[in-house]
């Protein structure tokens, strides 16, 4: 890190030089073309020249040429270019209409040459560097998406499960064209999440693209305080198999997901379905840990390779209790499921740990590096990509599961969500008897937290049952089941006992 920010003091000296020699030339010749305009005002017979003719436009004669700047093959050398950077940047301080301070010019020099790397890296004040820090600790305010930057447009990677994104139904993939009455052409990362968060309790308009259904939708959502619960809807669906919903990997993640494997262990669990859908990635240490639950000691998790040597790595699984290894597995993934999801998904794919089921992950494989500057901005800069243990690379890729199911939602009713309670007359007077239940759990003292709890548990179940990728997972564990069976029959074909 000092040798990072040795280098960039170095160049920042050299800007300054640079600058200085800028500045001296600048005063020593006085702009050429202010001179003929003014000649030409002076003496009417001289001929006014054609360029100075645009009454809205001033075009100024350049600085004697450097031809090495043009010619030379070593143009494209940093400290060559310098010099052209540190000749703009005094011409737009002297020259602009209006006085700008040199810390604005220099931060939108920085936010438009990290911006022109790739969506991901970028510029960060020191507001922004802040703002960062609060987003990993699980507690932010603001709509509860995550958004990159696809093809030119702001995309949705996935809006984040029970926040007013999520319950208002921005999807994956939607295009945010329009943030309040400002149209997001052009608009950057840092600069649409300053304008989609705000006060709690107060409302942004948005607009969106749905290429799925060739349609602009308009949604007016409230903001609030994000509260991230990683490990959702932990329980035992049936015969021993289990259930984990996965939100997102930050800082407490691994400790949660191990809490509930060994309460659903207790539970008499001794298989997993893993839903990572809609889960956007997060920490790297957190995902490669959570897939070192599930993988023997030696076998690669992740590797990632940069542009030098000292950037790459590889991350082998170091698990050596191999408490839940007998497990069958199935990961749920979908076109929301990116970044730590992928590199979960694809190490237990390729080391042949689990089954992925779902449809293809968004494909956000490259690795953030946050690098601090002194006065308390920062870089977040693109320094290497992800890749499988069989060598693919997740960026711009994605996940592609081994089993393809796509979504199919249940037909809602009329003023009916997809998580809504089942209600206790859904059907007319064919569900009245369970009028009488509903009393007899009041008669028999369950209290109000008791009744939400079961409520809850309700509604889970009728989720499950309505979700078809769920539903598929759970046959595919039953066929791993049945294979193992009839691939440990002993040779007089009697059958033995498989938990």
């Amino acid at each position: 890190m000092n040798k990072k920010i040795f280098a960039l003091l170095f160049i920042a000296a050299g800007i300054l030089t640079f600058a200085g020699y800028a500045v001296s030339q600048s005063e020593k010749h006085p702009v050429q073309a202010d001179e003929t305009v003014l000649q030409a005002q002076n003496d009417q017979s001289a001929p006014i020249p054609l360029l100075a003719q645009k009454s809205d436009t001033d075009i100024v004669t350049p600085p004697e040429e450097k031809s090495y700047l043009k010619d030379d093959p070593k143009a494209g050398d940093l400290y060559t270019q310098a010099e052209l950077f540190s000749y703009a940047l005094t011409t737009v301080q002297s020259e602009y209409v209006d006085e700008k301070l040199p810390k604005e010019l220099i931060y939108g020099a920085l936010g438009g040459m990290l911006g022109a790397l790739d969506p991901h890296s970028q510029f960060l004040t020191p507001d922004d560097f802040e703002e960062l820090r609060t987003e990993t600790k699980g507690q932010f305010g603001g709509l509860g998406i995550e958004i990159t930057t696809r093809d030119g447009l702001l995309t949705i990677v996935t809006p984040i499960e029970d926040t007013p994104a999520w319950n208002a139904g921005l999807k994956a993939g939607d295009r945010i064209v329009k943030i309040e009455k400002d149209l997001t052409r052009d608009m950057n990362i840092s600069d649409a999440v300053k304008k989609l968060r705000g006060v709690p309790g107060t409302a942004v308009h948005i607009m969106v693209l749905r290429e799925s259904e060739g349609k602009l939708l308009d949604f007016d959502i409230v903001r609030q305080i994000i509260h991230v619960q990683d490990v959702k809807d932990a329980h035992i669906i049936e015969d021993g198999i289990g259930y984990l919903r996965f939100a997102e990997f930050r800082e407490n993640s691994y400790e949660q997901i191990v809490k509930n494997l060994r309460q659903l262990k207790e539970q008499g669990a001794n298989a997993l379905i893993l839903d990572l859908r809609n889960n956007p990635g997060g920490l790297l240490n957190i995902a490669i840990d959570i897939s070192e639950i599930f993988l023997s000691k030696g076998q690669t998790i992740v590797s990632t390779k940069g542009r030098h040597p000292s950037q790459d790595s590889i991350s082998i699984s170091r698990n050596k209790n191999n408490e839940f290894k007998e497990w069958p597995v199935v990961i749920l993934i979908n076109e929301g499921s990116a970044s730590g999801s992928e590199i979960v998904a694809g190490a237990l794919k390729d080391n042949r740990r689990a089954v992925i089921l779902g449809v293809k992950s968004f494909g956000k494989g490259s690795v953030q590096s946050v690098i601090p500057m002194p006065d308390g901005s920062g870089l977040r800069l693109t320094t290497a990509k992800y890749f499988t243990p069989s060598g693919i690379c997740i960026h711009d890729i994605g996940i592609k599961p081994d089993i393809i199911v796509e979504r199919i939602y249940p037909e809602l009713k009329e003023n009916e969500s997809e998580d809504a309670e089942p209600s206790v007359l859904k059907n007319g007077l064919k569900d009245a008897g369970k009028v009488f239940d509903s009393v007899a759990e009041m008669d028999a003292g369950l209290n109000p937290q008791e009744q939400e709890k079961k409520k809850k548990e309700a509604a889970l179940k009728k989720r499950i049952s309505e979700d078809n990728q769920i539903q598929s997972a759970i046959s595919v564990i039953k066929g791993i089941r049945v294979y193992k069976t009839l691939s440990s029959e002993p040779a007089d074909g009697s059958p033995e006992t498989i938990r």
